[in-house]
């Protein structure tokens, strides 16, 4: 099974930077897209041989994840099933016979770290959502994550410590997260690569390749086995972020 998962920072902007075109090229058998900024009644694209699942936020042009897929899910929710959480469209998670798939979109703290706190509540019961879940089947994570884990995962890290997405606390929780029984594939296949996959808009970060690891796809130590191929494809633009890819399989 061939998974990609996409920040598209807008999803009806990305559409007119070249989206349609990475979607056809690739024909992936899932379709992960967080960030879509999207409500039902703005939709304006599908396309034949997927199902289609949306989770919009409540507030208008904010967050929200879409996911299309070939293989119609045993069954699609919508959030983590708390509350507090689950007014922002951050989480799909798609059953599937062998694995639980979940595009999640982790809340950003902000530049001034006022929401820093509610982000380590929101870390902590995610962690325990999949844990959850790993109790039926193992689990297969993919996203912007909105953390860069290691130094390596981030070009300036000495200049970047304690900034939005690379405090200490953050990557903390990234870590908690692995601890718990999760891969990070990327890091799994590639130990020492440096690669990114979102860049600033500001100072031409991304011609200059100044750019942060921010998306991932994580999944149950049980089936790292069965993964084949993490890929980031740092060539396609359309976003500040761009796609990744995971092989997988189940």
């Amino acid at each position: 099974m061939k998974i990609i998962s996409w920040n598209v920072a807008g999803f009806r902007a990305c559409l007119k930077k070249g989206f349609d075109d990475f979607f056809k090229e690739i024909d992936a058998d899932v379709f992960c897209i967080q960030e879509s900024k999207v409500l039902p009644e703005q939709f304006e694209y599908s396309t034949e041989g997927y199902y289609q699942y949306l989770n919009p936020a409540e507030k208008k042009g904010y967050s929200g994840t879409l996911v299309y897929s070939k293989t119609k899910p045993i069954n699609v929710t919508y959030g983590m099933g708390i509350e507090e959480h689950d007014h922002e469209g951050r989480i799909i998670n798609m059953e599937f016979d062998k694995f639980f798939l979940i595009t999640v979109y982790v809340p950003n703290v902000k530049r001034d770290l006022s929401r820093l706190e509610y982000r380590m509540q929101w870390e902590d019961d995610f962690r325990k959502y999949l844990k959850e879940l790993e109790k039926k089947k193992p689990v297969v994570v993919c996203g912007d994550m909105n953390v860069a884990h290691e130094e390596i995962d981030i070009k300036n890290a000495k200049s970047n410590r304690g900034n939005a997405g690379f405090t200490d606390e953050e990557r903390e929780k990234f870590t908690n997260l692995l601890d718990a029984g999760f891969v990070d594939t990327f890091r799994h296949f590639n130990p020492e690569k440096e690669q990114y996959s979102w860049w600033s808009y500001m100072g031409h970060a991304r011609e200059k390749n100044v750019g942060w690891r921010i998306d991932y796809f994580v999944v149950s130590n049980d089936i790292i086995g069965d993964v084949s191929n993490a890929l980031i494809y740092d060539q396609v633009m359309g976003s500040d972020h761009c796609p990744i890819r995971l092989d997988v399989n189940l």
